[in-house]
């Protein structure tokens, strides 16, 4: 190469053993220096990746317990196919992809998955934007951007009005939680007709069930009325316009709204699968309710969605959103806690982070980002499992330190004597014709409920039980004369059952 007068190199010289001079220039150990340094940072990264890997952690982890292994969770839960992307300081850490898209095909970092409810932040990202641009108003009826149909108001909504900012944090007071799909080759129902419960569409008709602003309540129908108030506005296709102003933007040029997706997409898409471990017929389901649940995607592209928020959050990129409407949308909205414009926003051990699941058939998903340190993780399977899912999540964050999203309790196992156990066993009323029943064998307790199947009970206390199936203790309560009266099962609320 030519070197200007500064651009030449410093030699250096030593002599070897044999007393001849050896040159060599800094240029040439920088670069050695640099390889070390690389090498090194690979090292430690290859580290992380085998700690990920071998640290999934359920619920609860009993002491002496050893940690899982995600190849052997997977097989255990028969997910055919998973893919992370841990991001760290504002940047992607690592991104790998295991098992298989389809029954011949091994799943890579570029194989695409349904996003399913994840697609509703893109759908705030689109509604935000048309604020910005002042082409909508986030607090105004909705009615007045509608065209092509209004949303019928009745007594239920109390005269009050649904604005858009409600659709999008689930406060409009509206049914129809979520949608099943459509098979491929079955005939796709419009926005409209979907809006109404009209055939062919699958659902029921979004309509009010108590006033606007009153309390969350999740509904993939009202995020489908806003699909159709931009498509009134803006005049173009959803997908059109999520693709080219909201995906592209972000840099996220692999994912598509397109329902099926079409081109060289295909060539990525996953195969769905259920719980059992067979394929959906047709390989996925198509959903025309795009902005509640028609994205495809990957954890590599939504990884560049979460850092491009945080970026703009920090005011250090305006991509999509500037500083002060990334603001508006992390803010939860009207009488709730967590629920944002497009995403929850939970506080675990005073680190907060924005964030959303994902539930369509055949596929599972879960994303977090943190709002300040520009920490993040997402994990997509396709699968109709997803209980592996925060197995990784805690693994993720107990490898990576990321605080508050560890949710693994360590208990040590307390010796109960048989006679104890006798005592417990028995038939409790949970509520009318719904029973728990607690059998023994030997020293181990059971427990089922009417219609369920029966799981393992391991005492924490003498009196107190867990399960490692599910997220719920049970704790046996004696009268004045030491008699079994009734059992605590707490599993999201508390029911005190009476010993029948």
């Amino acid at each position: 190469m030519n070197l200007s007068s500064g651009d030449k190199p410093h030699f250096s010289t030593f002599k070897d053993h044999s007393g001849k001079t050896v040159f060599f220039t800094s240029l040439l150990s920088a670069t050695f220096c640099f390889c070390v340094l690389f090498s090194s940072a690979q090292q430690r990264l290859s580290e992380r990746i085998t700690q990920v890997e071998n640290n999934l952690t359920g619920q609860t982890l009993i002491s002496g317990e050893k940690p899982m292994n995600l190849q052997d969770r997977m097989k255990h839960y028969k997910v055919k196919g998973l893919s992370i992307a841990v991001i760290k300081d504002y940047k992607v850490d690592f991104a790998k992809a295991y098992g298989m898209a389809d029954s011949s095909t091994k799943t890579t970092t570029k194989t695409l998955f349904q996003a399913a409810s994840i697609s509703k932040s893109f759908n705030a990202l689109a509604m935000i934007k048309l604020f910005h641009d002042k082409k909508l108003d986030l607090y105004a009826d909705i009615n007045t951007y509608l065209k092509s149909w209004k949303f019928p108001y009745d007594s239920l909504s109390r005269g009050k009005k649904i604005n858009t900012a409600n659709l999008l944090s689930h406060t409009a007071g509206l049914s129809v939680h979520g949608f099943g799909g459509y098979e491929v080759g079955d005939p796709l129902p419009s926005t409209i007709q979907i809006l109404n419960g009209e055939k062919p569409a699958n659902s029921d008709p979004v309509r009010s069930q108590f006033a606007p602003g009153e309390k969350m309540q999740y509904s993939g129908g009202g995020t489908t009325i806003s699909q159709q108030l931009l498509a009134d506005i803006t005049g173009k296709p959803y997908q059109d316009y999520l693709n080219n102003n909201i995906l592209k933007a972000t840099g996220m040029n692999e994912s598509t709204f397109a329902q099926p997706p079409v081109d060289n997409k295909k060539q990525y898409l996953a195969t769905g699968y259920l719980a059992d471990g067979s394929p959906l017929k047709g390989r996925y389901h198509i959903y025309p309710e795009q902005a509640a649940a028609g994205l495809w995607t990957n954890p590599s592209e939504l990884a560049k969605y979460i850092i491009e928020t945080q970026l703009a959050l920090q005011g250090k990129s305006d991509k999509v959103l500037n500083q002060s409407d990334t603001k508006i949308r992390l803010s939860p909205y009207e009488n709730t806690n967590s629920s944002a414009l497009g995403v929850f926003i939970e506080s675990p051990e005073g680190t907060k982070y924005f964030g959303h699941g994902g539930s369509n058939r055949g596929f599972q998903s879960a994303y977090y980002g943190s709002l300040d340190g520009g920490n993040g993780l997402v994990i997509m399977v396709n699968s109709d499992n997803g209980s592996i899912i925060p197995e990784v999540i805690n693994s993720i964050a107990k490898v990576y330190g990321f605080k508050g999203l560890y949710n693994t309790k360590i208990i040590t196992i307390t010796e109960v004597s048989e006679t104890t156990l006798e005592n417990y066993i028995g038939r409790y009323e949970l509520a009318p014709n719904f029973i728990l029943s607690i059998t023994r064998e030997g020293k181990q307790l059971y427990a089922q409920a009417t219609g369920q199947r029966r799981i393992a009970v391991l005492a924490e206390s003498q009196t107190k039980f867990f399960s490692k199936d599910i997220n719920g203790t049970v704790e046996f309560v004696s009268d004045e004369n030491g008699k079994i009266k009734e059992l605590i099962l707490v599993q999201g609320r508390t029911i005190h059952a009476k010993k029948l």
